[in-house]
């Protein structure tokens, strides 16, 4: 069965970015302590990003993400989505408009107009062919940013939310939670490190 499932680093007041994102640095001013977990040799930050990549049959993401990782300063080799913890999922652009070129041209885009719904839908369908490809259950990981996976969580359209919770008080940036739609969270998994705390929950 393919779940939606929003994965994302959040500081311990609730930011995804700190103050001041912009195109030179996306995560904002101190952001970058979110996402220490994902570059550590740490054994369980090891296993939790790569059984969270190897489920992930198609991947979304919101135009300004978009910008970013395929920025000048933005994805390579070396860094990006699992980076060698995963293969190449499908990658499925939320926007109001497709950009006029891609630099990341190894990467399977798909550039969606209409909305999140649809966005998802294209998500998933190629997410169950991976899954068929594969002989596997997939998922679709809703990677960001921040407002996207807010939206999605208001709109009720998430299955599941992965949450690393870094040791670090931003005090300002992108929250993720805006208030908008109370959601009752079933808590699946925690797993604590030195660098986060990984926690994992189903949403009613």
């Amino acid at each position: 069965m393919t779940r939606i499932i929003a994965d994302i680093s959040v500081s311990l007041d609730g930011f995804v970015t700190g103050p001041d994102p912009g195109p030179l640095a996306g995560l904002g001013t101190g952001g970058e302590a979110l996402h220490t977990w994902a570059f550590s040799d740490d054994p369980d930050d090891r296993r939790v990003l790569r059984e969270a990549t190897a489920r992930s049959g198609a991947v979304v993401l919101g135009r300004r993400l978009f910008d970013l990782v395929d920025g000048p300063n933005g994805w390579d080799e070396t860094t990006g989505y699992g980076a060698a913890e995963v293969g190449k999922p499908a990658f499925v652009v939320l926007t109001s408009s497709p950009p006029e070129s891609v630099r990341l041209t190894g990467l399977d885009w798909t550039f969606v107009t209409t909305g999140m719904p649809d966005a998802l839908a294209a998500a998933r369908r190629r997410a169950e062919a991976a899954a068929s490809d594969r002989g596997e259950d997939l998922d679709v990981v809703l990677m960001g940013g921040g407002a996207t996976i807010g939206s999605a969580l208001d709109a009720g359209l998430v299955d599941g939310l992965t949450l690393h919770l870094a040791p670090v008080v931003l005090g300002a940036g992108t929250p993720l939670f805006t208030g908008k739609v109370p959601r009752t969270l079933v808590q699946r998994g925690v797993t604590p490190t030195s660098n986060a705390t990984h926690l994992a929950y189903d949403i009613r």
